[in-house]
């Protein structure tokens, strides 16, 4: 007889109103409407539900072995902190037993106040000066603390680890893994150098304009947390720039400019950019793979593990390595 094998997901992928409900009413202490609104999301289980008093609300379950609880509570300590410093980020609220994580029936959920907002991918002159205040005022508390649980970005950190992943995974053509491997590595050792005097702090981590909205009559908000990582500051800057850091010097100035109003911020760590946009290429290769893996189905883009794909990567890869290279300091008043 074969004996059923338990499901160490406690049901995750078949969350129901009724079940929802009942979990977020216990542990807040409310009752809620029967509003239940799932909303976009490729790793967790996202919905919207509101109070009988019209509140409404976004409860989180986190997809099980995607984080530690103390990874999260990570970074639920820094959303939290930020908060207790009323810089514009949404932090989870507080359930009846005071914490901010649940842990119940195998699931691992929070909540948060709903925060709606409009996402932008040009600024004016005083915005980028405003998202620069924002990001020194974050970067201001994130180097208070360390967050013990969460990955740091370095090339023989976070790189090298994703890179062993990918060499691991079925998703990557077993022929190219020898190409991977050599391209990824050689990336690696010639940009090792540039981090070994930079900083780590608790940084947002995906820092991109949609991860900022603005809302009417408000100051601009930081929002999705869930790759916060250590790092350099710089890795919050440069992907909100519109281009590569020489063609985008005016917002490049800006941007510190309103940055430094709270924090100082160390230039020389500008050269990093090339650098990180090349981790940046591998971080996201190893996330569609963990993906693929977590349960064989979900894919971020349509043609994920196909040769092609891989080829295209690889080719890519080797062009960053050569604008690494050639990679110089900003001009403008960076200095």
């Amino acid at each position: 007889m074969v004996q059923q094998q338990k499901d160490i997901t406690g049901g995750f992928h078949d969350l129901g109103p009724d079940r929802v409900l009942n979990l977020v009413e216990k542990e807040l202490g409310i009752r809620c409407k029967n509003l239940f609104r799932p909303l976009n999301s490729y790793i967790n289980r996202v919905f919207e539900i509101e109070t009988e008093e019209g509140v409404r609300m976004v409860v989180k379950f986190y997809r099980p072995g995607r984080w530690s609880k103390k990874a999260i509570l990570d970074e639920h300590t820094f959303l939290t902190q930020l908060a207790e410093q009323e810089i514009s980020v949404i932090a989870p609220l507080r359930f009846r037993d005071g914490e901010t994580l649940a842990e119940k029936e195998n699931l691992l959920f929070s909540v948060f106040p709903k925060c709606g907002g409009r996402s932008s991918d040009e600024f004016n002159d005083d915005q980028w000066l405003q998202i620069g205040r924002l990001l020194g005022r974050v970067h201001q508390v994130g180097e208070s603390a360390k967050a013990k649980n969460r990955i740091t970005m370095g090339p023989r950190h976070s790189t090298l680890d994703q890179l062993n992943y990918l060499l691991a995974s079925s998703c990557v053509a077993e022929d190219l893994k020898p190409l991977l491997r050599t391209t990824v590595m050689r990336i690696i050792e010639d940009i090792e150098p540039l981090f070994l005097q930079t900083k780590s702090i608790r940084i947002h981590g995906d820092c991109h304009f949609s991860n900022i909205i603005h809302r009417p009559g408000e100051s601009f908000y930081l929002i999705d947390f869930d790759d916060m990582a250590m790092g350099p500051p710089v890795q919050d800057i440069w992907m909100l720039l519109p281009g590569a850091a020489e063609e985008a010097v005016v917002e490049l100035d800006l941007l510190l400019e309103g940055y430094e109003t709270f924090r100082a911020f160390d230039r020389r760590t500008l050269l990093l950019i090339e650098p990180l946009r090349a981790m940046r290429f591998i971080h996201y290769m190893a996330w569609c793979a963990h993906q693929v893996e977590a349960d064989g189905i979900t894919r971020a883009i349509d043609d994920f593990g196909t040769r092609d794909y891989w080829q295209r990567e690889i080719d890519d890869l080797i062009d960053q390595e050569a604008r690494i290279a050639d990679a110089q300091m900003p001009s403008g008043n960076v200095f």
